[in-house]
């Protein structure tokens, strides 16, 4: 718990608690004289700040005012340390007095500040072939940067747990999180975070390689605790070595400490995990050019591959997923080779290929390129249907559903500028098929793309996430579109988010899924700020005409 005190405006002022309890009054630059400190137990303490302005007729005055909370320090309930420090706090203390120095520098350099960010938004605002639909959701989305119980802390790299303690250098920008959502209280949700980094990795690249450094070093860790599980009821290992964990813990307990605090199933079983680590490291070396980072991210790109070929159980060279929901979709059962995680194993290959070939590893691209020619003839044979890639291969009703998210693995690809492993005619006419039906045939086309579909029109309702639009996922199939240059159908799938979630009253607190009839589920949510990805897409494909040209 903080002790915060806000500061006042910088201009005449009377500063009031409700019911008359005067706090003083303030004459400048002051924090309003009288402040009380801390509040009592069961009270709330509120305030109020005014100007007093003499106006001849016609006259016009402004008047400026800053607010600003100084908390720094944050504690966690399980927590070996007694509290760490915020960021910020490197620039103004620790002492908790530091509103008054926090709102001169606001209004020192607001105007600096506010002409950086119209040098960042402006280009976007005044871009005419932009819809201003997306221009108001690119920037609006990214209220969840700062809205999700983010944390921005000083690094102390001997004050983690769980395994992770081992020897590394102390990171210069410090650790960064964000809770999954307002109601799924657990921090850096891994497999949603591979929608959600295209924020970070395009905006704040130091805070997302931060990210990726620490989830590579929890690879090493294991935690033997009993971990109980709410689908069966059984118990499992909390963290098991070398499966990426699925958050990095949750604040009731030690974030960077006590990692998975996610009790549905026994993630160490999930299969898209360790992939989107492969994934998430070489699209972030891609955009920002860092070969040192790969170089050190090399290794526990290797340990995240090389535990995941285990679910490799006949040996052709593609894994299996095992008849539960083991994988970002928790309420969705897959088995066999599924489009999706299939999908996210072929890619990583290609990654890793790429990676050791960079790396001058020329064996081991030459193995990761045999295996991979092996994974795609296999999905291939077993999902391709001749317009899409089934669900799964197994005997199930909807084996054969559309799939919103079967192109994933593809995305990622494409942003890496890698897209050469799965045939072009296949996904153009597997995007096609999406957009027809999980898009234009779901609530009159207006509503984004239901993740999952029946070939003859109607909803999979095999499970609560079938028939639920995700809005992430829609942001990221929208971004996959505008990579293979159906701009138009992009921006037609990604509108129905915007309508649908602002027409319903949610905007700054996107949900992560909704239904045909507008209910919704989880409010304020990670997952949406994958819109970024759609900027990626159209800054590559204007690169690339540009470059044509």
């Amino acid at each position: 718990h903080s002790t915060a005190k806000p500061a006042a405006a910088r201009v005449a002022t009377k500063i009031s608690m409700p019911m008359g309890d005067d706090l003083g009054g303030g004459d400048g630059d002051g924090d309003g004289g009288g402040a009380r400190g801390e509040s009592k137990a069961g009270e709330s303490i509120g305030g109020a700040v005014a100007a007093t302005l003499t106006l001849s007729g016609g006259a016009r005055r402004e008047v400026e005012f800053a607010l600003a909370w100084d908390a720094p320090w944050v504690t966690f309930a399980a927590s070996a340390q007694a509290a760490r420090r915020r960021w910020y706090t490197r620039d103004f203390g620790c002492e908790g007095g530091a509103g008054p120095a926090m709102v001169a520098r606001a209004f020192a350099e607001r105007p600096q500040w506010e002409a950086w960010i119209d040098a960042w938004q402006q280009p976007v605002l005044d871009d005419a072939e932009l819809p201003a639909w997306f221009k108001s959701a690119l920037f609006n989305e990214l209220y969840y940067l700062v809205d999700g119980g983010t944390l921005w802390l000083v690094d102390h790299a001997s004050g983690e747990g769980a395994g992770v303690r081992g020897e590394r250098a102390e990171e210069p920008f410090g650790v960064f999180a964000y809770l999954e959502g307002h109601e799924y209280l657990l921090c850096n949700t891994f497999d949603v975070h591979y929608y959600a980094s295209f924020a970070l990795v395009m905006l704040w690249p130091e805070l997302e390689l931060s990210v990726q450094r620490h989830f590579g070093e929890t690879l090493g860790a294991a935690d033997d605790e009993a971990w109980s599980l709410m689908m069966d009821g059984g118990q499992c290992e909390r963290k098991v070595r070398h499966a990426l964990p699925h958050d990095i813990g949750s604040p009731g307990e030690a974030p960077w400490e006590k990692l998975n605090s996610y009790n549905i199933h026994d993630t160490a079983h999930w299969k898209d995990l360790n992939l989107k680590l492969v994934l998430q490291i070489y699209r972030d070396y891609h955009v920002t050019g860092s070969l040192p980072f790969l170089r050190h991210m090399w290794p526990k790109m290797v340990a995240a591959i090389t535990f995941i070929q285990r679910y490799d159980t006949d040996g052709d060279g593609m894994i299996e997923n095992e008849n539960f929901a083991d994988q970002t979709y928790d309420a969705w059962s897959c088995e066999g080779v599924t489009a999706y995680c299939g999908g996210l194993w072929l890619a990583a290959l290609r990654v890793m290929e790429e990676t050791a070939r960079r790396l001058g590893d020329a064996a081991a691209a030459g193995e990761y390129a045999s295996l991979l020619e092996r994974g795609k003839r296999v999905y291939e044979a077993k999902l391709w249907n001749g317009r899409y890639y089934n669900y799964d291969s197994s005997a199930s009703y909807h084996a054969d559903s559309i799939m919103a998210d079967q192109a994933a693995g593809h995305w990622y690809l494409c942003a890496c500028d890698l897209a050469d492993v799965f045939p072009p005619a296949n996904v153009a006419s597997a995007l096609d098929t999406i957009f027809e039906y999980n898009v234009r045939r779901f609530g009159g086309g207006t509503m984004g793309a239901v993740n999952g579909m029946r070939p003859d029109g109607r909803v999979d309702r095999t499970s609560m996430q079938s028939e639920e639009v995700w809005t992430g996922v829609t942001y990221g199939l929208a971004a996959t579109m505008i990579h293979e240059g159906k701009v138009e159908q992009g921006f037609a799938t990604a509108e129905g988010i915007y309508r649908t979630v602002f027409g319903l009253g949610m905007g700054f607190q996107t949900p992560e899924a909704f239904v045909e009839n507008g209910n919704y589920r989880a409010l304020g949510y990670m997952r949406p700020l994958s819109i970024w990805a759609m900027m990626l897409g159209l800054q590559r494909g204007r690169s690339s005409s540009s470059s044509s040209s």
